[in-house]
C-alpha cells in the first residue's frame, strides 16, 4: 500500500510540475525551492537543484519580470509566443527528474507525457490571452493573470499535499481541454480575419465557423461595428 502511495506522489509531482509549467514556470520554479529549503517537502535528489539560491534568485526576477508583462494587452501575448520555446522543453525536464532515478525509461515516458501537458496549458493559457486581448479595457487582463498565479499555487499545492485529488483534477482540465482547443483555435482565426479585413480597406468577408462556437466564448468576442 505504501508503494502504491509512492507512486502516485510521484506521479501527481511529474505531471503537476510539467502542468504548472505551461502556466507560469518561473512562479513554480520558485514555489518549489522555497517549499524545498523551508522543509516543507522533499524533492527527487535530480529536482533539488531549484532551491540552490541562485536558482531561485533568477526564478524569482524571471517571476518579477513576467508580473508585469502578463498584465499590459499585447505584451502578454508576445511573452506568451517566445516562452513557447521555454515552457515546454522545461516542462519536459522537470517532469522527467520529478520521478526521480527510476530508470531511464519511466523518465522518458515521463518527459513525454509532461511535455505534452506542458503545451497543452501553454496553449490554453496563450489562445485565451488572444481572446483577452480583443477587450479594449486592461482590467481583464490583470484578473486573468492574477487567476493564473492563484491556480498555479493551488494546483502545486494539491499536487504535493493531496496527489490524488490533483490527478483526477487534471484528468477533468485535460477533457475539458480537448474539448475547448478546438474552439479557441477557430476564435483566433477570427481575430485574424477582421485584423486583415481592417488593415485592407475593411472588405467585409464571411465568418465561416461562427456558429459551431459555444455561446459562451461567443459573447466574450466584441461585435463588428454597423457599417
Amino acid at each position: 500500500m505504501e508503494s502504491y502511495q509512492q507512486i502516485i506522489e510521484i506521479i501527481a509531482l511529474s505531471m503537476g510540475v510539467a502542468w504548472a509549467s505551461g502556466i507560469n514556470l518561473y512562479l513554480a520554479l520558485f514555489m518549489l525551492g522555497f517549499l524545498f529549503n523551508t522543509g516543507n517537502i522533499f524533492l527527487p535528489p535530480e529536482l533539488e537543484v531549484l532551491g540552490d539560491p541562485l536558482v531561485m534568485a533568477a526564478a524569482g526576477f524571471m517571476y518579477f519580470v513576467e508580473f508585469f508583462a502578463d498584465k499590459i494587452p499585447g505584451v502578454d501575448t508576445g511573452w506568451d509566443a517566445l516562452h513557447t520555446f521555454i515552457r515546454l522543453p522545461a516542462g519536459a525536464i522537470l517532469a522527467a527528474g520529478a520521478v526521480g532515478d527510476v530508470g531511464l525509461a519511466a523518465q522518458l515516458a515521463a518527459a513525454i507525457v509532461g511535455g505534452a501537458i506542458a503545451a497543452s496549458t501553454h496553449a490554453v493559457k496563450a489562445g485565451s490571452r488572444v481572446l483577452i486581448n480583443t477587450s479594449p479595457e486592461p482590467f481583464s487582463n490583470w484578473g486573468a493573470s492574477i487567476s493564473e498565479d492563484l491556480l498555479v499555487l493551488g494546483g502545486l499545492w494539491s499536487a504535493l499535499y493531496h496527489p490524488a485529488l490533483f490527478l483526477g483534477l487534471l484528468m477533468v482540465f485535460i477533457i475539458l481541454m480537448i474539448w475547448l482547443l478546438p474552439y479557441l483555435w477557430r476564435l483566433i482565426k477570427l481575430i485574424i480575419v477582421r485584423l486583415r479585413r481592417f488593415f485592407h480597406g475593411g472588405k467585409r468577408q464571411d465568418l465561416y465557423g461562427v456558429e459551431d462556437i459555444p455561446l459562451f466564448l461567443v459573447k466574450s468576442f466584441p461585435k463588428e461595428p454597423e457599417r
